[in-house]
């Protein structure tokens, strides 16, 4: 079992959830995070820290998320760890509010 990042990240990138994964399984591109499950320990500390509500344990997914389970263990380990908080994309805040949050 791991967490998944989904599209709720997409455009906003927050990334207080790296800075409190404890085995630094984030990684980033230009638009979102993504976990790697393979370094996942199911610590569950990122869902809380997540603004917008984008990760979840993947058993809890519904059929129309769950394609993020395999998006995230193809992305991840292409990219590069995230180590540290960054900035929010530009209109990240206005994507938090379009999502309700």
């Amino acid at each position: 079992m791991a967490y998944v990042v989904t599209d709720n990240c997409a455009d906003c990138r927050f990334t207080q959830c790296a800075a409190v994964c404890p085995v630094q399984c984030f990684h980033f591109d230009e638009t979102m995070v993504y976990i790697d499950p393979d370094n996942c320990i199911d610590c569950a500390g990122c869902v809380d820290a997540c603004p917008v509500g984008a990760i979840d344990d993947e058993f809890n997914l519904g059929d129309d998320q769950r394609h993020w389970i395999e998006i995230n263990r193809q992305r991840a380990p292409l990219l590069p760890r995230l180590t540290a908080i960054m900035e929010p994309l530009p209109g990240a805040e206005a994507r938090k509010a379009a999502l309700g949050l």
